[in-house]
C-alpha cells in the first residue's frame, strides 16, 4: 500500500487556530488600548500632518518652485505640457535651452511630480494653496504608509506589543520632525515626498505578495516606477527590499531574490526611460562653484580639492546630518560654498564622523546577521543616504536637509526601538507601569518638534521671508547672499523711486551680493545684480563697471549685456531730465545708441536732450528716426513739430503737431 501524502500547508491558519492566537495575543497586550487601533492610529497620524503643516497652506511659491511650477512651460500649459514633461530634462521646461536644461551636473530626469503639477494647474490654475494642500496631503498619506509597513514588517516576527508601540512611534517622530519643513513647506520638495510615498507603499505591497497574494507583487513593482519617476533615490530600495526580508520575515535566498526582481526590473527600466531622454550621464567633472562644492580658489582660479579635502568636508556634512536628526537647530535651506567650510581628515569634527560612520556600519553588518531591527535601521539609514552623499556621484551641493528625508525613517525607527527596549529593560512584569518614561519622552519630543516646525514654517512665508531669515544661518554661502541680494532688490523695486525705504533695501541688497563675490568672485549673478542695484541708486558708473565684470566672466551673457545698455540709456534720462545735464546726458545715451542702434527710447531721448542743448538739427535727426519705428506715436509728432519750426520751418511743423494733437488731444497741454 503507498503511504499518504501529507496535506500542504497553507499560508493562512486555520479559523480555530487564528482564533487562539488572537486572544493570546491580546491577553498578552500591555500597552495603552490606542497603541492597537490601527485605524485610530492613521487617523491621527492624517491629523498631525496637517496640524504641523496646516500653515504653510496660505503661503506663496518659493525658492526652487518657480522652476517646476509657476515659470515652467510645460507645467503652465497644464494637461498639454504633459508630452513636454516626459520627453525632457526637469528643467529644460524653465530654462527652454538645451543647454541650460542641465542646470545641476548629470541632469534630472524627475517627470511624475511635474505631470502632477501640470494635472493641478490644469484643475486649479495658479494657486498655491492648492499645490501645498496636495503637497501636505501627500505627507500624511507617506507618514500612514510607513506606519502600515511597520506593522507589516514587525507583527509576524517581533509580535504585537514591539510592533504596535515601534510603528507608531516611529511614525510620530517621523511626521513630527522638523527636518522634513523643507520638504513639505516647499512644494518642489514633493518629489521627495512621493519618491518615499512610492518606495513604501511598493514594499508593503510586496510583503503582502509574500504573505498573501502574488498578484500584490505587480502593484509593487508599478508604484515602485513611478517611486523612480518622482526622484531617483528610490532605486535605494532596491537594497532595501532584499535586506527587509532578511531581517523580517524566514525567506530563504531563493524567495529573498524572487520578491527583488520586479524592483530590479522597474530600476532597469527607469535607467533605460531616462537614458533614452537625457542621455546616460549621472555626473562628471564640473567647474562650476554653484553645482560643484568641492573648488577652492588658488592663484585666483578655481582647482579641484585635494582627495583629503574633499572626502573630509564629505564626511564632515554626513556628521551634521545625524546631528541635525538628533538636535534640529539650527536649520536653512542653503548649504551652499562655503557655508560648509573646507575640511580635513586633520580636523577632529570630519574624523570623528568617518569613525561614527565606520562604527554604524560595522554594528549594522554585525546586527543584521543576527536579524537585530536597530541595525536595519541604521542600515536603512546609511543605504538611502549613499546615493545623496556626494561619495557615489556628485550632487550639486554640500549637503541639504531634503536629502535625509528618506533616511530618517531609518533613524526614528531606531530611536523607537531603542524606546522599545527602555520598556522591557525593567522586566516583563511591570511592562505597563513601565510606559511612563518612554512615553514621557516620546511627548517632550513631540511637543518640542511642534515648537521648531511650527517656528521653521514661518520663514517659508516666501522668497524675501526665507532667504532674508536663512542668511542669518547660512552667512558664507555665495548663492544665499546673492538670493537674499536679490529678492531684496525685487522688494525696492516696488517701493516709490527714490524714496527712504527704497534707498535702504538697496543699499541692503548691496551689501548682500558684495559678500556673494567676496566668496564667489567669478559669480556672474551677483555682478548683475549690483549692476541693477546701483542703477536704481543712480550710481551708474558702478553699475556700468559691474555689468562689465559680469561680460568679461561670461561674454554671452545676454542679461548683463541688455541691462548694461539698458544703463546707458538710463543715465542719459536721468541727467536730461533729473539733472538737467544735456551734455551729460548725451554723452550716456550715444553709448547706448551704439550697442543698439535701433532702440526707440534711446533714439527719443537723444532728439530730446539735442532739443534741451538747442541743436535742432541733431534733435530733428534723431525724432525723424524714432518716428521711423514708430510713425503713429503722437508724443514722438509733437516734439519733432516743435523742433521743426523753430528750426524755421513752420508749415512743415505746425502740420505734425495737429496730427499728433488728432492722435491725443490731450498732448501739449
Amino acid at each position: 500500500m503507498s503511504k499518504k501524502k501529507n496535506p500542504k500547508v497553507g499560508k493562512k491558519k486555520s479559523g480555530a487556530s487564528s482564533k487562539v492566537k488572537s486572544a493570546a495575543s491580546k491577553k498578552n497586550r500591555f500597552l495603552p488600548s490606542t497603541f492597537y487601533d490601527v485605524k485610530v492610529n492613521c487617523i491621527l497620524i492624517f491629523l498631525l500632518s496637517f496640524i504641523f503643516y496646516g500653515m504653510t497652506l496660505a503661503y506663496d511659491y518659493t525658492q526652487d518652485d518657480a522652476i517646476v511650477i509657476k515659470d515652467n512651460m510645460f507645467t503652465t500649459e497644464g494637461v498639454a505640457g504633459i508630452k513636454g514633461i516626459l520627453t525632457n530634462d526637469t528643467f529644460y521646461g524653465f530654462f527652454q535651452k538645451d543647454g541650460k536644461a542641465f542646470l545641476v551636473d548629470g541632469g534630472r530626469y524627475r517627470p511624475l511630480t511635474l505631470v502632477m503639477f501640470a494635472m493641478e494647474w490644469q484643475l486649479f490654475g495658479d494657486s498655491p494653496f492648492a499645490f501645498h494642500f496636495i503637497t501636505v496631503l501627500l505627507y500624511a498619506f507617506t507618514g500612514i504608509v510607513l506606519y502600515l509597513l511597520l506593522l507589516q514588517m514587525l507583527r509576524p516576527s517581533k509580535g504585537e506589543n514591539y510592533a504596535f508601540f515601534v510603528a507608531l512611534i516611529t511614525t510620530l517622530l517621523f511626521i513630527a520632525h522638523p527636518i522634513h519643513v523643507e520638504v513639505v513647506a516647499n512644494i518642489k520638495g514633493r518629489d521627495e515626498i512621493v519618491a518615499l510615498l512610492g518606495s513604501l507603499a511598493a514594499l508593503y505591497f510586496s510583503l503582502r505578495g509574500y504573505y498573501e497574494d502574488s498578484k500584490y507583487n505587480f502593484f509593487a513593482a508599478g508604484i515602485f516606477l513611478l517611486a523612480l519617476l518622482a526622484k531617483e533615490n528610490a532605486i535605494t530600495f532596491c537594497a532595501i527590499v532584499p535586506l527587509t526580508y532578511f531581517v523580517f520575515t524566514k525567506a530563504d535566498f531563493g524567495k529573498i531574490i524572487t520578491q527583488t526582481i520586479p524592483f530590479l526590473a522597474m530600476a532597469v527600466l527607469f535607467v533605460a526611460i531616462r537614458t533614452s531622454v537625457i542621455g546616460f550621464d549621472f555626473g562628471a567633472g564640473c567647474t562650476e562653484l554653484m553645482n560643484c562644492p568641492y573648488l577652492k580658489i588658488e592663484n585666483g582660479r578655481y582647482v579641484d580639492y585635494t582627495f583629503n579635502e574633499k572626502f573630509g568636508t564629505i564626511f564632515y556634512t554626513l556628521g551634521q546630518y545625524v546631528k541635525l536628526l538628533f538636535f534640529p537647530h539650527p536649520l536653512t535651506h542653503d548649504y551652499y560654498p562655503y557655508h560648509i567650510e573646507t575640511m580635513s581628515f586633520a580636523n577632529w569634527k570630519a574624523l570623528l564622523s568617518l569613525v561614527m560612520y565606520i562604527g554604524l556600519g560595522v554594528y549594522a553588518l554585525i546586527g543584521i546577521m543576527k536579524k537585530d531591527v536597530v541595525a536595519y535601521g541604521i542600515a536603512f539609514y546609511i543605504t538611502t543616504l549613499s546615493i545623496v552623499s556626494n561619495i557615489v556621484f556628485p550632487v550639486g551641493t554640500n549637503m541639504a536637509e531634503r536629502f535625509v528625508f528618506m533616511p530618517s525613517a531609518g533613524f526614528c525607527l531606531v530611536i523607537a526601538v531603542l524606546l522599545y527596549r527602555l520598556i522591557q529593560s525593567k522586566g516583563k512584569a511591570k511592562a505597563a507601569s513601565n510606559m511612563m518614561l518612554p512615553l514621557g519622552i516620546v511627548g517632550v519630543v513631540l511637543v518640542l518638534f511642534f515648537a521648531k516646525t511650527f517656528s521653521r514654517n514661518q520663514a517659508w512665508k516666501d522668497n524675501y521671508t526665507l532667504f532674508t531669515t536663512d542668511v542669518e544661518v547660512s552667512k558664507n554661502s555665495a548663492k544665499l547672499r546673492n538670493s537674499a541680494g536679490g529678492t531684496t532688490l525685487e522688494r525696492a523695486m516696488k517701493l516709490p523711486e527714490g524714496s527712504a525705504e527704497q534707498t535702504a533695501l538697496l543699499s541692503e541688497a548691496v551689501g548682500h551680493l558684495n559678500e556673494a563675490i567676496k566668496i564667489h568672485p567669478n559669480y556672474k549673478n551677483a555682478y548683475l545684480l549690483l549692476g541693477n542695484a546701483h542703477q536704481l541708486l543712480y550710481q551708474f558708473d558702478k553699475s556700468f563697471q559691474y555689468y562689465d565684470q559680469a561680460l568679461r566672466l561670461d561674454p554671452g551673457y545676454a542679461d548683463a549685456e541688455n541691462n548694461l545698455t539698458f544703463a546707458y540709456q538710463n543715465a542719459g534720462k536721468y541727467f536730461g531730465e533729473k539733472l538737467g545735464n544735456a551734455q551729460k546726458s548725451i554723452q550716456y545715451l550715444q553709448t547706448a545708441l551704439q550697442r543698439d542702434p535701433n532702440n526707440f527710447e534711446t533714439l527719443r531721448l537723444l532728439g530730446v536732450a539735442y532739443g534741451m542743448s538747442k541743436n535742432n538739427g541733431k534733435a530733428i535727426e534723431y525724432l525723424e528716426k524714432a518716428l521711423q519705428l514708430q510713425p503713429e506715436n503722437p508724443s514722438i509728432m509733437f516734439n519733432l513739430g516743435i523742433a521743426i519750426y523753430q528750426s524755421g520751418d513752420q508749415a512743415r511743423g505746425n502740420q505734425l503737431i495737429e496730427k499728433a494733437k488728432q492722435l491725443d488731444p490731450t498732448i501739449g497741454n
